[in-house]
């Protein structure tokens, strides 16, 4: 595979170097909210604070939040739980309780727990923020101090704090995040780009996870390897994209022919007939940025 991505990055050089079009890749571990508890305003950041166990989205998290009012940072410490946030703060034995904390959530079994077990370190304030990874609902739940529980949420219909971002910036000072409008994995790698009568293109390389949960289906596999193609009018404005596996845990896709072409511009890999799909082979042109498939 590194004798692929080597050959695709040379063959790419002259395109890429000769043109206002890159790829960065940023990761997150920290974001910042806005939301209201009992209808005031707050801010809130939140930082990764180390995984629990096997699954990349449930994790500790530590950070404040403040009245917007006011200002005043309070701390806080918790969980991130597959989009659900379940927050604490222990008042002046904060940094203690939440190293206990930690050590008493040590597996996925008890994230199930987080909020009983948190509770009985007795938190001067709970936070609770339930959401999904649907895209369609803002973060909501219950704030409690005392024996008063009040409303709250969050303007934000993503909570993830740990983001694999992969930034595109076009021509005409534009920039697209396929964790926008592709998926949450990153792991893409520029390789070219052209310009014709039916708009713009970019090819992209991959190389991403095929689970967050390391433990589960295919988490521990070699993940998801393919080409991506971005379709994009004269204006730079983005219309669609398609992807092309060559190797998948997912897709039990393995053992591909590859061959390339004697000027080195042309890649075609050869798949096999299965009991789902019958044989095919697609062919990635560098130099025009585009996969053309055909049957075997």
């Amino acid at each position: 595979m590194k004798k692929i991505l080597s050959l695709l990055f040379s063959l790419s050089l002259t395109f890429l170097l000769c043109q206002k079009i890159e790829l960065k890749k940023v990761i997150d571990s920290s974001q910042i909210f806005k939301g209201k508890i009992a209808g005031n305003p707050v801010t809130m950041q939140l930082s990764y604070d180390g995984i629990i166990d096997c699954h990349q989205y449930q994790h500790f998290v530590k950070g404040w939040y403040y009245y917007d009012k006011y200002k005043k940072k309070i701390p806080l410490t918790g969980v991130y739980d597959l989009a659900n946030l379940h927050l604490y703060n222990f008042g002046s034995q904060q940094d203690k309780k939440s190293k206990i904390l930690h050590k008493n959530i040590r597996n996925l079994q008890l994230v199930a727990k987080t909020d009983s077990i948190a509770k009985k370190l007795k938190p001067s304030e709970i936070l609770i923020l339930e959401s999904d990874y649907s895209d369609k609902k803002e973060a909501a739940g219950n704030f409690q101090i005392g024996n008063k529980i009040l409303p709250a949420k969050l303007f934000t219909k993503d909570t993830r704090i740990y983001r694999y971002n992969n930034y595109l910036f076009l021509p005409n000072n534009k920039k697209i995040n396929t964790y926008d409008f592709i998926n949450k994995l990153g792991g893409n790698k520029l390789i070219s780009f052209i310009s014709d009568k039916s708009g713009n293109r970019v090819l992209l390389y991959f190389e991403e996870l095929s689970n967050f949960n390391f433990c589960g289906m295919c988490g521990a596999g070699d993940g998801e390897k393919g080409y991506r193609v971005l379709y994009f009018t004269n204006e730079w404005n983005f219309k669609k994209y398609e992807e092309f596996l060559i190797e998948s845990c997912i897709e039990n896709i393995y053992d591909i022919k590859q061959t390339k072409s004697k000027n080195r511009k042309m890649l075609t890999y050869k798949f096999n007939k299965t009991e789902s799909t019958p044989a095919y082979t697609f062919t990635v042109d560098i130099k025009n940025a585009s996969i053309t498939k055909s049957k075997k």
